[in-house]
């Protein structure tokens, strides 16, 4: 078969041929500068509300990484506080305000205590959990707390301005077994944890208690608190043995022998941060451990 007839274009065919595959590319080259306009624009994001974008991005990548369980905002820590999204501010304004013996009841107080942003409050308050007794006194949804509102909830609670609070250092069994939702179990493991510690220094460790829930301790709280701070004799992490330092209830064998070998081969421990380097180290109880030690 003879194809040659097929592709024998005249001059005028051959120039029409040119022109078309001609605009085809002049399209192409506009098509090209347009995409490439579009992309570098002139786009700009404020810088506040970067930093938030950038909050809620390591916020949601620790959420994919680390269970989130319900808690109380009132007892956030540090490393939680961190692990939440909050800035060093935000956090420091929450432990201010609980050194006052202060708590917030409700998300919105929570949010006028620290100043987050709703952003930021619309993925944590989800995980909060209050007391019992605080969700069923809440002002009604849809009222805003007001500053007089919230003093009267909390004198509702406060339970030391009619009852006499006693030293949680000396609280006996049977006096533990009064609160509601502690039995002879949980009362025994309360006092066998005070004394393997060698006292609470801080109310917060009631928390450290398993089993406990927290508004066990809430409740326990508002009964017997740390009043006097127990005389012991600090372990000093430098000298100390693996042995020595599984004492503390905090430092299991694993976390024990880290520290060890992390002198060995860094020399003396000059401050507590380091102690974030060890592997396995509950980093969430560092400011409780610091309590127990001594450089």
């Amino acid at each position: 078969m003879d194809f040659k007839p097929y592709f024998s274009l005249n001059r005028q065919e051959k120039s029409g041929v040119f022109f078309l595959l001609l605009i085809i590319v002049v399209l192409q080259v506009i098509l090209f500068l347009m995409k490439g306009s579009s992309t570098k624009g002139n786009f700009s994001v404020d810088k506040e509300a970067q930093i938030e974008i950038d909050s809620l991005k390591k916020v949601a990548g620790r959420k994919s990484s680390t269970a989130i369980y319900p808690f109380n905002p009132n007892y956030i820590t540090d490393y939680k506080g961190y692990t939440l999204g909050m800035s060093p501010e935000q956090i420091d304004r929450l432990l201010t305000y609980r050194k006052s013996n202060l708590f917030v009841n409700t998300a919105e107080e929570f949010q006028q205590v620290t100043k987050v942003s709703d952003s930021l409050l619309k993925s944590m308050s989800p995980y909060f959990k209050f007391p019992d007794w605080v969700n069923k006194n809440n002002l009604k949804e849809g009222s805003v707390p007001t500053p007089n509102s919230i003093t009267a909830k909390r004198k509702v609670y406060d339970y030391g301005e009619t009852t006499k609070i006693k030293d949680l250092n000396s609280v006996t069994v049977e006096e533990l077994k009064s609160i509601y939702g502690i039995g002879e179990k949980l009362s025994q493991r309360i006092v066998k944890f005070r004394n393997r510690l060698g006292g609470f220094m801080v109310n917060e460790q009631l928390y450290d208690v398993y089993g406990l829930e927290p508004e066990v301790v809430e409740r326990t709280l508002l009964r017997f608190q740390v009043l006097k701070k127990p005389d012991f004799e600090k372990i000093n992490i430098n000298t100390a043995s693996a042995k020595k330092l599984m004492e503390l209830v905090y430092i299991k064998r694993n976390v024990a022998n880290g520290i060890i070998d992390y002198r060995n081969v860094n020399g003396s421990i000059v401050s507590f941060d380091e102690l974030m380097n060890i592997e396995n180290f509950p980093k969430d109880k560092i400011d409780r451990i610091k309590l127990y030690l001594t450089l």
